[in-house]
């Protein structure tokens, strides 16, 4: 009792932690050490020095407490959570989330994934839909590993709701089981280190990110985020940031993030995202409520054109790693690139032009380059096959941080794909003769267009039969998911039904393509 006493006066008026864990194992049930770090919002290593001092009953990983604490005054109620009340009222989706969260692709730590529980889930889309006006609205979710772009589009249909993430795996189970429940959500891929996808820049009323608890990291989600907002004046970004309650400065650090940005904090909800794991920082993350400013979007710009790739805390693109060079030194004698694509040194080529990787993806390199060389950060490597359709050269020389695999997919459609250690080589393949292939081939070709146009235009060249409005209703009819997005922002899952939709296309008839 003694030791227990010593916890809670030197936690001072932030005890109420403890002694809420004090009260749950008090209660008679028992409890995991995971389940008392989440549901008391508290880090592990406060709660461990607490089960150290008690003297507990153990059932395997599960405890309580042995004997009830004389003395030990009754916690008073929390704050009341401003949405918990709404929960009762949509327990079919509650329990729905439950099966969609425990069935979705395990986290990688390599990009700081960490899953919310599916209770926080449908929290963060009651609390979207009591806090503003959804019926119509355009909700973007800046990476989506934790789902809640499912929850609110069962919750609030009426709304128009898409998906920006860099795993492959997460964008086609979400359009997976969008399509199985009947829900709209748009899927794009980025990489947000190198931008956000055109078709939903300037876009969104409202925001939604939970990304990696770094300055850095943090700094980045939320300028993209901005960049998704079409609505200026009204518009919002929700940020789920946490720190342990013994590491305020880290907190400090990443609102001087945000406040670089000129955002305006309208509210911060403490503890209101719990998550299964992350107990060093107790499970838990407060919400914040970012509203922009008429000094964000100059301080946005300024704050991507300068930006790194070191957002993480694991991994190769880890605030702290140091990666390897990538290019080799020298180049091969065969090889003569007319343009330096990514980070190269100084020394290498110095008069040969250069294009960041964010440029290249953003536009088409508005000179003619017959071979082009491409350095990919470590860590970036999932950016490989876009950047090579970005890509308009004969040849393409491509280095990476480790051996890679050949790219394969649609992109073999374009380029003959060769890889060396770390090293990839395509050069590209002869216009194809066949009519499935040829219009293929022209939507590949113009990867920086938006699809369903590149797409109606090589239609129309192919059948020959085809008024514009026709074209664009059976391209809209064989991929109701192409809508405005770019080949480069169509996840892999897309781009691998791209070749059956194209075939789809041509052989149905005009008539049905026709309005009405």
């Amino acid at each position: 009792m003694e030791a227990i006493e010593e916890l809670l006066r030197s936690a001072g008026v932030d005890g109420r932690r403890l002694r809420t864990a004090l009260a749950l194992l008090a209660d008679g049930g028992w409890w995991t050490l995971a389940d008392l770090v989440r549901e008391t919002a508290t880090s592990r290593r406060a709660v461990e020095a607490l089960l150290r001092a008690a003297d507990l009953e153990r059932s395997g990983d599960r405890f309580r407490l042995r004997e009830p604490l004389p003395g030990l005054a009754a916690v008073p109620a929390a704050p009341a959570d401003p949405v918990a009340h709404l929960l009762g009222g949509h327990a079919g989706l509650l329990a729905r989330m439950e099966e969609l969260v425990a069935a979705a692709p395990r986290g990688r730590q390599a990009l700081d994934h960490v899953a919310a529980t599916a209770e926080t889930v449908v929290r963060r889309a009651l609390l979207m839909d009591t806090r503003f006006w959804l019926p119509g609205a355009r909700l973007l979710f800046v990476g989506d590993h934790d789902l809640t772009s499912l929850a609110t589009a069962l919750l609030r249909p009426d709304a128009e709701v898409a998906v920006v993430d860099l795993d492959e795996r997460v964008l086609a189970y979400i359009a997976e089981q969008a399509d199985r429940l009947g829900v709209s959500v748009r899927t794009r891929w980025a990489d947000l280190r190198l931008g956000l996808p055109a078709s939903v820049r300037d876009w969104a009323d409202l925001a939604f990110t939970d990304p990696p608890y770094t300055p850095e990291g943090i700094g980045l989600f939320a300028a993209r985020a901005v960049e998704g907002l079409g609505d200026r004046e009204r518009g919002r970004v929700l940020l789920a940031y946490g720190a342990g309650e013994h590491t305020p400065a880290l907190a400090l650090k990443v609102q001087h993030a945000l406040g670089a940005l000129n955002l305006v904090s309208e509210a911060i909800y403490p503890d209101f995202n719990r998550y299964h794991g992350a107990e060093a920082i107790g499970s838990a993350a407060d919400l914040y409520v970012l509203r922009p400013t008429t000094k964000t979007w100059p301080a946005v710009a300024a704050r991507v054109d300068g930006l790194g790739a070191a957002i993480y805390t694991h991994g190769p693109q880890s605030v702290e790693s140091r990666p390897a060079g990538v290019v080799p030194d020298p180049l091969p004698a065969d090889f003569a690139p007319g343009v330096l694509v990514g980070e190269w040194p100084r020394d290498v080529l110095p008069k040969t032009p250069r294009a960041r990787l964010s440029t290249w993806l953003a536009k088409p390199y508005a000179a003619e380059a017959a071979e082009v060389a491409i350095a990919v950060p470590a860590g970036m490597e999932a950016v490989l096959p876009r950047l090579l359709l970005a890509t308009r050269a004969r040849r393409v020389r491509a280095w990476t941080a480790a051996p890679a695999d050949p790219p394969a997919g649609p992109l073999t459609a374009v380029y003959e794909v060769t890889a060396r250690g770390r090293s990839v080589e395509a050069v590209r393949r002869p216009l194809p003769e066949g009519q499935r292939e040829r219009v293929l081939r022209g939507i590949l070709d113009n990867a920086h267009g938006k699809l369903a146009n590149t797409w109606r235009e090589a239609l129309i060249r192919a059948r020959g039969d085809l008024t514009k409005r026709q074209a664009r209703a059976l391209v809209a009819q064989a991929a109701p998911w192409a809508g405005d997005a770019t080949v480069l922002e169509l996840p892999a899952h897309r781009l691998a039904e791209l070749p059956a939709a194209v075939a789809a296309s041509l052989a149905t008839p005009a008539a049905a393509g026709s309005p009405g």
